[in-house]
């Protein structure tokens, strides 16, 4: 009876598991929830509810529809700059000297054939609003704004023809912005201010970015999206976008090596002149629109002396290779805007090793399936010291349950006698728990790789599974997309899933540890549960754990062939229970 009830209460636990999983991380981690945003430049429009993806951007139809007619507008200006280097093409807006239209060439939205490239920058007032801007502040003396237009010189930008904006204010200063971009994602802006008046002046130059969350992507306990910089001797990840609208204007303490916004796979990203100590400052500006910026001391500028600031403006994918040798080119941490986590001694290297698999391989699946092999060769010692240290433990069972019987009325001896009989006999209890304790961390590095590196984006594998960085799409209750319904996230089970289960299940039938019936009945339904929970996650991932799981099946099997006892011992105790469990039966008849 009180089996009974055990089982009935892991059955409801399970289920509140399942269920709860959507609702908890609904309540962690809720949307966000707008009444107002800028449809225009100070025009605030009613806009649906925020639905943030894995990846980010517009998920509104009308938001959409709307970025592409204004992109239409907006980027047939016949002044504007094109922007043509080999990772990132766009242009540059004279009026405010504004880089607000940049895209990815290397990257698709989407995993389909006729998908464009990823957008990263749309001017101000369009939904998707993204763009950096470099200006002064000026005490005395008229500097350029937003409105000003620029005189360029140059262009394409390209990686040999720089170009070149200047403004004279009619008062002695000519200011001047020159932009250069190298072969990936860095665009190197050189702000100078000559003074030929008669007297000398004092400026502020600065260079912010301008961003909506409307287009951010999903922020969670393991992956942060939003405000993002390196102060003092680390990398800060944070405020949140909605901890800024609560609590305001943001300066972080510490020396700033860079600020900007962080999605899962883009970063926008300003760094300071070298030697510099500007003041960074995270602001929201109300309708989901925030700025990062950096703001340079106060100089000044004697007659016929000119002062020139450097800032470097990053904004792509974060690729582990690239942020890496801006690093080593100056920009502190940036490597570690990736948000490795406490597990980046263990995922650098497994992304380091997938990464060559693959290009031995050819396919990322194939790629994981061989690197869970080389996980389980490394193991392989280490399971054949589990499976001796089990066989040893069956071997003092007798022993142990004799001096369970001789103290039972004393546990502080019986515990001291067992502990001796340990040593006596070299048995280590806990030898059964290194291979799970060492698969944990390992698991975990390899759900942050495949989430975090861009390296892992539309990566597809066979058949259905185009992209192992995202979840199997296929849903068995919706006849894998027969029915014309979207199978809700709680109950979106696909193959992979199934796999999953069936294959976690035979594990724990493989299972040599004695146990009573009620841990066997929880065994009995823990896959299931876990079939639910992880249908969820990257496909990858599954694709890791069921390879994972075949191979634990494989090395049982094998191990029990070279210590038999361990097999005929279960045996004998699966059948001590049944025996037992028939005797209680007639016993209550």
């Amino acid at each position: 009876m009180q089996n009974q009830r055990n089982l009935l209460l892991a059955v409801l636990l399970s289920g509140l598991l399942i269920l709860g999983w959507d609702a908890a991380m609904g309540w962690l981690y809720p949307q966000t929830e707008s009444t107002a945003v800028e449809g225009k430049v100070d025009t605030p429009a009613e806009v649906a509810k925020v639905r943030h993806t894995r990846e980010g951007g517009l998920t509104d139809p009308a938001e959409i529809a709307q970025e592409r007619a204004d992109l239409a507008t907006s980027l047939a200006a016949p002044s504007r700059v094109a922007i043509d280097a080999p990772e990132i093409g766009g242009s540059i807006n004279p009026v405010g000297a504004r880089i607000d239209d940049v895209t990815l060439k290397s990257q698709r939205e989407s995993v389909k054939d006729d998908s464009g490239p990823v957008r990263l920058f749309s001017p101000q007032g369009t939904p998707a609003q993204h763009f950096a801007q470099f200006g002064w502040i000026g005490e005395g003396i008229e500097v350029p704004d937003a409105q000003t237009a620029w005189q360029v010189e140059g262009g394409p930008l390209t990686q040999e023809s720089p170009v070149t904006m200047r403004w004279d204010n009619g008062e002695g200063q000519l200011f001047t912005v020159r932009l250069t971009v190298d072969d990936n994602y860095l665009i190197t802006a050189e702000q100078t201010v000559a003074n030929t008046g008669d007297g000398a002046v004092i400026v502020r130059p600065f260079a912010l970015l301008n961003r909506t969350s409307r287009t951010a992507s999903q922020s969670t306990w393991t992956l942060h999206s939003g405000p993002i910089g390196y102060f003092g001797d680390g990398v800060q990840f944070g405020p949140d976008y909605d901890d800024l609208d609560e609590d305001g204007p943001l300066t972080p303490e510490g020396r700033a090596g860079w600020v900007g916004f962080t999605d899962i796979y883009w970063l926008s990203a300003l760094a300071p002149e070298a030697g510099s100590n500007p003041e960074a400052e995270f602001r929201p500006l109300g309708g989901e629109h925030y700025r990062a910026s950096l703001a340079y001391q106060p100089v000044s500028v004697a007659p016929g002396r000119q002062v020139t600031r450097t800032t470097r403006l990053f904004v792509g994918a974060k690729d582990n290779e690239v942020l890496n040798a801006y690093e080593q080119a100056g920009i502190p941490g940036f490597g570690n805007a990736i948000d490795w986590g406490y597990f980046g001694i263990i995922e650098r290297p497994i992304l380091w090793l997938l990464k060559h698999l693959y290009g031995l391989a050819g396919n990322f699946g194939v790629a994981i399936i061989l690197l869970t092999v080389i996980v389980r060769l490394l193991m392989f010692p280490i399971a054949q010291k589990q499976f001796a240290s089990m066989a040893a433990m069956k071997a003092v069972q007798p022993k142990m349950k004799a001096i369970q019987e001789r103290h039972k009325d004393d546990k502080q001896k019986q515990q001291q006698e067992i502990m001796k009989l340990y040593k006596d006999e070299g048995v280590n209890p806990l030898a059964g728990c290194l291979p799970l304790l060492l698969q944990i961390p390992i698991f975990f590095g390899l759900y942050k790789v495949l989430m975090l590196s861009i390296e892992m984006r539309h990566k597809p594998f066979a058949l259905w599974i185009e992209d192992l960085s995202a979840p199997d799409p296929a849903h068995i209750l919706n006849l894998f997309g027969m029915l014309p319904f979207d199978v809700p996230g709680l109950i979106a089970i696909g193959p992979l899933a199934v796999l999953l289960g069936i294959t976690m299940w035979l594990t724990f039938r493989l299972n040599p540890t004695a146990m009573d019936p009620m841990q066997r009945q929880i065994f009995s339904i823990m896959p299931w549960v876990l079939m639910f929970v992880m249908a969820p996650f990257a496909a990858g991932l599954l694709l890791y754990w069921i390879t994972n799981n075949l191979l634990t099946l494989a090395q049982q099997s094998y191990l029990y062939s070279r210590n038999p006892q361990l097999k005929a011992q279960a045996e004998k105790d699966k059948a001590d229970r049944e025996k037992a469990a028939e005797s209680e039966q007639k016993g209550k008849a």
